[in-house]
């Protein structure tokens, strides 16, 4: 446990410090796609209007999230694989197929979830706050952590920081099947017949950008419903993942879905890329000292 939160410490903050802008970018695009014409357009009108520090809005709860999801996600990893060893029958110290690993991350994702769903409201939020009252859904935002927690209280009570709990779950469980897959599979294609714990920082930045790849291509509108959801409902009651999915794609198009995609798969390879190799190296670290002692 101290292992995966350390390690997830790590990982989660070069993951926040280096995609938090195209994060911003992400959900500004997703919420309010007409307001924007692409990825350069965002950044432009951002900068603008709210300065440098518009692309960092929502980075403590994000910093929060990804520490906890990762924490939670990695150290349940270890677990799951524990549990897909018994499913198919084989002791605890057999390798798994890059298949196996990615069921058994795709099981540990829905852990994660319970702690991820809470501050990525109040990340998205936060994010999406200049836009709500440019649209005049609401008239005056909260700018800070705090005064979001306190208005989401106030309103709704505790449950109102799970709302898009569904969607969160309909991303998570098959988007992580996709992320630890495509990372294993990668790492595997690298290794080429030696141990994938060999393989240098390259091999592993582009292994790690290469499952945060698979993740968002294979989930993106799923993620696209849940920024709707956990902001629109800022002005009152939104409808559910159906509701929103359908009312999207009849108003707005099936491409409204993938408002945002062109920062989310920069900010996948280079977020996940860190975030793995931060992991793996801190991982063989700390493994180190442990066999020293």
């Amino acid at each position: 446990a101290t292992l995966s939160t350390s390690t997830a410490c790590l990982g989660g903050t070069a993951c926040v410090v280096t995609g938090q802008p195209f994060d911003t970018a992400k959900v500004k695009m997703q919420t309010f796609p007409n307001m924007y014409k692409g990825l350069l357009d965002c950044f432009v009108k951002t900068y603008k209007q709210v300065g440098f520090r518009g692309f960092y809005k929502g980075t403590t709860p994000a910093l929060l999230a990804n520490i906890a999801e990762n924490s939670v996600l990695f150290m349940c990893y270890g677990f799951c694989q524990q549990i897909v060893r018994r499913i198919v029958g084989v002791d605890r110290k057999t390798k798994l197929s890059d298949l196996q690993n990615a069921a058994a991350g795709s099981f540990a994702s829905a852990f994660a979830t319970l702690v991820l769903c809470p501050t990525e409201l109040v990340k998205c939020r936060l994010q999406a706050m200049h836009e709500m009252q440019l649209s005049g859904k609401i008239i005056q935002g909260h700018n800070t952590v705090w005064s979001v927690v306190k208005g989401v209280i106030q309103k709704d009570g505790p449950l109102g920081f799970y709302r898009g709990l569904s969607s969160t779950l309909l991303r998570e469980v098959p988007g992580y099947f996709f992320f630890f897959g495509g990372y294993e599979l990668s790492r595997t294609f690298f290794a080429s017949g030696r141990s994938k714990d060999d393989l240098g920082p390259i091999p592993l930045l582009l292994s790690g950008g290469f499952g945060g790849s698979c993740l968002w291509i294979a989930v993106y509108p799923v993620d696209c419903v849940k920024s709707r959801i956990q902001v629109l409902s800022m002005a009152g009651k939104q409808a559910g993942f159906m509701g929103t999915f359908v009312t999207v794609v009849r108003t707005e198009g099936v491409l409204a879905l993938y408002s945002g995609l062109t920062p989310t798969m920069i900010r996948a390879f280079l977020a996940n890329g860190a975030l793995f190799l931060a992991y793996e190296y801190s991982r063989k670290l700390m493994m180190k000292q442990i066999d020293s002692y």
